[in-house]
């Protein structure tokens, strides 16, 4: 017996050191937008400027004009927490998400971390670029709450919306207590009536009228996510930074974009 039992139990060791590695690697994957567990996709083609520009121009929520010489493309879940992240409205998220290796401590919070979205506003803001958002399922408990954000862009209350769901306590409503139910929509709408009129997001949210844009966009992402990333991706004009980037990583895409670069 005991021949047979000591290989068993090396066997039975492997096998859950397997399972565990695998495991983890899963939450990795999860934590960090990664799409790698899910179907897989085609792998995308390459984004050239007719890409970007079609991106644009099906996107509900943009700002500016297809035309500028600078667009931000954002592919989005607001479930997601590096998405999150990246807004730096959940500093909470943004300090237990640091570690050694990436600090997205924001620099009001004593860290190095300058969160894009807020920066990308900025030149939005003054006239510097255009700004698309599209989504795709990253983490999947997102559609009602990206709903919501095309039912505000449509009010004109996008960024007050916006704000309130990347919160921590937006985030907190969309992955724990909302998560996709749409009978749990009221307390979207709840939530959000600082931001825009309850009845007004509601009856948006009931006609269905975006359900095929949620679709349309899922293709969108699908063909402009990097083969290796997940969300959140943003593009200055076609060049890709996957995950939840330092605006400082960026800062050199934008100034050529804008021929702001200095001559040698």
């Amino acid at each position: 017996m005991k021949k047979y039992f000591t290989p068993f139990l090396v066997v039975l060791a492997l096998g859950l050191a397997f399972f565990s590695g695998s495991m983890w690697q899963r939450v990795r994957n999860l934590e960090r937008g990664s799409n790698s567990n899910k179907t897989a996709t085609p792998t995308p083609k390459p984004v050239t400027s007719d890409t970007i520009k079609e991106a644009f121009a099906k996107a509900v929520i943009k700002f500016g004009e297809g035309s500028a010489k600078l667009i931000f493309t954002e592919i989005s879940d607001p479930s997601c927490p590096y998405c999150s992240i990246a807004v730096g409205k959940n500093p909470k998220l943004n300090r237990e998400a640091s570690s050694p290796q990436y600090d997205f401590r924001l620099i009001s919070d004593g860290g190095t971390f300058l969160a894009p979205v807020p920066e990308i506003k900025k030149l939005v803001d003054s006239g510097k670029a255009s700004y698309a958002v599209i989504y795709f399922p990253g983490h999947g408990s997102g559609e009602l709450a990206m709903k919501a954000l095309y039912c505000a862009f449509e009010e004109g209350k996008y960024w007050p919306v916006h704000d309130l769901l990347m919160s921590g306590a937006g985030y907190d409503l969309i992955n724990n207590q909302v998560q996709n139910e749409k009978a749990k929509a009221d307390l979207l709408t709840s939530f959000l009536k600082s931001a825009i009129n309850s009845k007004t997001l509601k009856s948006c949210l009931d006609s269905g009228k975006y359900d095929g844009q949620i679709i349309l966009e899922r293709e969108l992402g699908a063909n402009l996510i990097p083969a290796k990333g997940g969300t959140p991706t943003f593009y200055v004009n076609t060049i890709a930074f996957p995950g939840a980037h330092n605006f400082k990583d960026l800062e050199g895409a934008v100034k050529e974009a804008l021929g702001e670069t200095p001559k040698p």
